[in-house]
């Protein structure tokens, strides 16, 4: 019977803990304000790892983003270097449906990605197909972004498979700054 107990309660525990009672509402009124459709416009660089659920890294990668925003839908052409030289490209079509959510796709999102945003905060939840081997898993993704100052927005996610957390990303982005043709021209000049 102890067994029995034990067991439940481990169970129990493995499914609450990808559970998060964080809402996207406490942020209200936090500073800098996150919109993604004016952080995102134009080129971003981003750093990031990916911790297996025991906290052992798996991956490390940089991303560099390039966002175009029409007044409507924000399109972010996200191409990945990651450690061990494999590269990938994923490109998401956002729109904006109010004040506070946002809908997105790309190729490799099962159905609809949704975001909540309020302050320096956004929670983005989707489906992701996933590559792993010679297999594809669907992996639900559970982003919380955080905008800080000096332009850095941190990012925290939770991935899980049939509800059970199997590892977590971690992403820093950075604008860059954006460069005038003389200052190019200066660079490379230093260069030669």
């Amino acid at each position: 019977m102890g067994f029995q107990r034990w067991f439940g309660a481990l169970f129990l525990l493995f499914l609450t803990a990808g559970c998060s009672s964080m809402k996207p509402e406490q942020f209200d009124g936090r500073e800098p304000r996150l919109l993604i459709e004016d952080y995102f416009a134009g080129n971003t660089r981003a750093w990031g790892i990916f911790e297996d659920r025991f906290g052992t890294l798996r991956r490390e990668f940089v991303v560099d983003i390039e966002g175009t925003w029409d007044g409507d839908t924000l399109t972010l052409v996200e191409d990945f270097v990651y450690s061990d030289g494999e590269t990938q490209q994923r490109i998401w079509t956002i729109r904006k449906l109010d004040a506070h959510r946002y809908e997105g796709t790309a190729a490799d999102v099962i159905g609809a990605a949704e975001g909540v945003s309020y302050g320096n905060a956004l929670n983005w939840s989707y489906t992701l197909a996933l590559p792993i081997g010679e297999s594809v898993w669907n992996v639900r993704f559970d982003d919380w972004m955080f905008l800080q100052a000096d332009d850095v927005l941190v990012n925290r996610a939770k991935v899980s498979k049939f509800g059970l957390e199997i590892g977590e990303v971690t992403i820093f982005f950075r604008k860059e700054p954006v460069r005038s043709a003389r200052a190019l021209e200066s660079q490379d000049v230093a260069a030669e």
